[in-house]
């Protein structure tokens, strides 16, 4: 594995651990697609800093068990919002 990958997922695992934000968020700060960093956070933080692999797993987990609220949420604001211009030309 290069340094430079090394350096990422431990800056990656760091930064879950601190600001708890998720995948998505953390993909578009660090400028990598949410695989990478998802095989970033599961692959190879483990090989590398077990004892931050197990923190971070446990940020994922609650990430997954809360996601069907955050989506539902999303849902729901989606609907809430009025309709622009482009979607009432289209009805």
């Amino acid at each position: 594995m290069h340094d430079y990958i090394k350096e990422r997922t431990i800056k990656i695992g760091k930064y879950i651990v601190e600001t708890r934000k998720t995948v998505r968020m953390i993909a578009k700060e660090f400028g990598v697609s949410k695989s990478t960093v998802h095989k970033d956070l599961t692959e190879r933080l483990p090989i590398i800093n077990q004892e931050l692999a197990n923190e971070v797993k446990d940020i994922l987990d609650y990430h997954k068990s809360i996601r069907h609220l955050r989506g539902g949420e999303a849902t729901k604001l989606k609907y809430k919002q009025p309709p622009t211009d482009k979607e009432k030309i289209s009805k």
